[in-house]
């Protein structure tokens, strides 16, 4: 099956619905799936459910969809870094789900491999735990976490061979592999496709097999936050 495509834009064609659920990887903006965020924005579809950990910074990955007024609701851990974010949360303009990073990265992983929910102490006797099941299990009391199941993934990876593998470079990793998993539907936007065997089998972090779609691409790699330090 041929998994490559010439661009963002094809990747997604025919896979794009408004009111949709779009799981994206990345942390801040190392790892963002950033031509496809831009695919999505240029499509214009509206009402989107996003889980990601957060959602970029004003100009700038997630947050270019939260400027064009495209995302209903955000599935995140984080809301730093970017003021329309927070304008358009405490208006009541974006709903919000909070989740621990680590609840919200295994909400990615329990959906992929099928496990419709999971018991956490990680919430317990805060907001996060408002309205879900509580269980004890040996005296600890534990909450219900749902699994996420999202329409569409949209991860960024370092490499990939035509099968859809992929290798991420270094804490790029971050939250592509889960997100990747969850989607009834993956793109994978590379730096590189590399030819069939030429990826060590060892090295491979994500088997194609959660691949749908593949596109290679220039990315700007933009820093968050940039720290130096001064002349001496």
């Amino acid at each position: 099956m041929k998994k490559t495509y010439e661009s963002a834009a094809a990747a997604l064609d025919g896979l794009l619905f408004d009111g949709m659920t779009i799981a994206a990887g990345g942390f801040g903006l190392c790892g963002i799936p950033e031509l496809l965020i831009d695919a999505i924005r240029d499509a214009g579809t509206k009402n989107l459910v996003v889980a990601s950990n957060n959602c970029g910074v004003d100009d700038f990955g997630l947050g270019i969809l939260l400027k064009t007024k495209q995302i209903r609701k955000m599935i995140s851990s984080y809301v730093g870094e970017n003021a329309e974010f927070m304008r358009q949360y405490l208006s009541g303009e974006l709903e919000l789900e909070f989740n621990p990073q680590g609840t919200l990265a295994e909400r990615m992983r329990a959906g992929g491999a099928g496990i419709p929910g999971f018991y956490t102490k990680t919430g317990v006797g805060t907001v996060i735990a408002e309205g879900k099941e509580h269980k004890l299990f040996d005296g600890v009391t534990y909450i219900l976490e749902r699994g996420i199941v999202a329409d569409l993934s949209i991860v960024k990876a370092w490499k990939a061979d035509p099968s859809g593998n992929l290798v991420f470079r270094k804490t790029a990793r971050n939250f592509n592999p889960p997100a990747a998993t969850c989607g009834k539907v993956c793109i994978a936007e590379v730096e590189e496709i590399v030819p069939l065997g030429a990826l060590e089998p060892d090295h491979i972090h994500l088997p194609g097999i959660y691949v749908h779609r593949l596109i290679q691409g220039q990315h700007e790699k933009r820093i968050e936050q940039r720290t130096v330090r001064k002349r001496a």
